[in-house]
């Protein structure tokens, strides 16, 4: 396992590397610059902005000396937020971003299993049609239209929930359920689809010959094997939800990661762009590696040397 641990990680640092150039050089390939937004600012003093972070240099020179600090963990300053690096600014809104993550996780595992066993438990009636119905209608429904139409009926409607902000308890609830919701759709399908797949194997007709209930062969013995495509799904799911931060954290003007994201991104804030990607690549493949070591531990007729090394 620690073999196959490190070079996973060996495998990560091109990969990485690869994010890094290409988002670099496509920042700079777009139009405008950090400074424009600016306000009749001398020729003078741009001159003299573009000499200190390094703008007069060569791409190539300014591509070279990003790597070496990268190198040593550093991520620049920020351009537009004076005063502030990016190692800063993401040390500082990372908290609420996780935060709203882990609540959207335990909203799409906790709604999309407990939907997909219902499915599973009852096939073909009305206990699988009510939760798939509801699964389609989260798949067809994205966040940007999911959070207002949440902000309309419990926020201006009912008033059970303030419409924006991250500050009282009651603020968590719409931002979680609308990042949750349209990932514990695809949950539910696949949890579905998974355990009526272990329901035909032979080691479940020999608990249900032995008198095991249905809720027991189900939660005891299929839910093990059936859960193998949703743990799959669970790396490109947390890819979604983080990414899938950037909407919902603009739409309820939440202070976290995304929020800064975007703002870097109208403002041409490169070093604020590039520390962001970075940091987002380099989770989903950390998180990657970890589903991965969960399946081998689910399966385990897989093995660390037969698993396919994807990022």
């Amino acid at each position: 396992m620690i073999r196959y641990i490190c070079k996973r990680l060996l495998e990560a640092i091109p990969v990485l590397l690869i994010v890094a150039t290409l988002t670099f050089f496509l920042t700079r390939i777009a139009p405008g610059g950090p400074f424009d937004q600016e306000r009749n600012l001398p020729p003078e003093i741009e001159k003299q902005l573009n000499q200190y972070y390094g703008f007069d240099q060569s791409l190539y020179k300014q591509y070279f000396d990003y790597l070496s600090k990268l190198i040593r963990g550093d991520l620049g300053p920020s351009f537009k937020y004076s005063g502030w690096t990016v190692n800063e600014i993401i040390a500082g809104a990372l908290p609420v971003s996780a935060e709203l993550g882990a609540y959207a996780l335990l909203v799409a595992v906790g709604v999309g299993v407990s939907a997909g066993m219902c499915a599973a438990l009852f096939p073909n009636r009305f206990g699988d049609h009510l939760p798939m119905a509801f699964a389609m209608m989260g798949i067809c429904l994205p966040t940007f239209v999911l959070g207002p139409l949440l902000i309309l009926v419990f926020s201006l409607t009912l008033g059970w929930f303030n419409a924006s902000g991250w500050i009282y308890p009651e603020d968590r609830v719409l931002p979680a359920l609308t990042l949750g919701f349209y990932y514990a759709a695809y949950i539910a399908r696949l949890t579905r689809g998974g355990i009526l797949e272990m329901m035909t194997q032979d080691f479940i007709r020999t608990a249900r010959a032995k008198g095991a209930g249905e809720f027991r062969v189900l939660v005891c013995h299929a839910a093990r094997g059936g859960l193998v495509p949703v743990i799959s799904f669970m790396g490109p799911a947390m890819a979604g939800l983080v990414t899938g931060s950037f909407v919902v954290e603009t739409i309820f003007q939440i202070p976290g990661l995304g929020q800064y994201f975007v703002n870097a991104a109208f403002n041409r804030d490169y070093t604020m762009v590039l520390g962001t990607v970075l940091f987002y690549a380099t989770f989903i493949v950390f998180f990657n590696l970890v589903v991965d070591l969960v399946l081998v531990w689910l399966n385990p007729a897989e093995s660390f040397e037969s698993k396919p090394a994807a990022l």
